[in-house]
């Protein structure tokens, strides 16, 4: 299926690893121009180039840090500079470490809200001017099956995931009439570094191999296994295409059928 991609330009924070490099792969693959940020610019550079590689299409590296609002601001501001528009917006950040309330500190709710869910509304006010003025938008949030439902020991992912899926239902009503589609994308278990640190701990505590923690987690999956990144990212490009033209203001699982609500 063509995604009606060709020729659009995305913007993906996040992308020097998992979920976000994943995704942008994908973007890029269709035909887009795509301009990934990170932290770390060596990093960053990596993935950019790793792109390039696979897909021979235009890809813009920025050092950047998502819980910077100046960042934020700098990231949307070069990916125009360089592209000459912006069509699509995928905002993502890495995952908060795991804990409880009782183990949380003020400092790491504060760092949490700034990754989370400002650096969503900082990326989504310097994007949204260049989709209106061009009358056409994809805003994907990438947010966690902790939408959905919570997910022991992650009380700070399971705070600022579903106030993402919030802001974007309600964006979803501000921008529909520009013509800019806004949706919130909720991984579950995905074969992904940020599973191996996740993994990292589990293991020790509950005294099993990393392979038979994987194994449970699979257990808990109708589909019998953890996602693979592709997977997950085919359906991200699917929600940033053409092809998506009457799907807004969703909060889709992509989880292999692992949450047991149903909407």
């Amino acid at each position: 299926m063509d995604l009606g991609l060709k020729g659009r330009s995305a913007a993906v924070a996040a992308a020097s690893r998992g979920l976000g490099r994943a995704t942008a792969l994908a973007l890029a693959r269709e035909g887009c121009s795509v301009s990934v940020c990170g932290r770390d610019p060596k990093k960053i550079r990596a993935s950019s180039d790793f792109i390039e590689r696979e897909t021979g299409g235009r890809v813009l590296a920025v050092t950047a840090d998502v819980g910077s609002r100046a960042d934020c601001e700098r990231f949307i501001g070069e990916t125009v500079g360089a592209f000459g528009r912006l069509d699509i917006l995928v905002t993502n950040t890495g995952g908060p470490p795991a804990g409880n309330f009782e183990a949380t500190d003020g400092s790491e709710w504060e760092k949490a809200y700034n990754g989370l869910l400002a650096s969503v509304i900082h990326l989504v006010r310097a994007a949204a001017p260049h989709m209106k003025q061009a009358k056409w938008g994809r805003i994907l949030n990438i947010a966690s099956l902790s939408v959905k439902q919570p997910i022991d020991n992650l009380i700070l992912s399971n705070t600022f995931r579903p106030a993402i899926a919030g802001l974007s239902k309600s964006l979803s009503k501000e921008l529909g009439p520009h013509g800019i589609l806004v949706n919130t994308i909720c991984p579950g278990y995905t074969r992904t570094d940020r599973l191996e640190e996740l993994a990292e701990s589990r293991v020790k505590a509950a005294g099993i191999t990393r392979d038979q923690y994987y194994e449970m987690l699979g257990k808990n999956v109708p589909l019998g296994r953890i996602a693979e990144p592709e997977e997950f990212a085919n359906v991200a490009a699917f929600l940033c295409s053409e092809r998506a033209s009457y799907l807004t203001g969703i909060a889709l699982a992509v989880d292999g059928g692992a949450s047991m609500g149903l909407a």
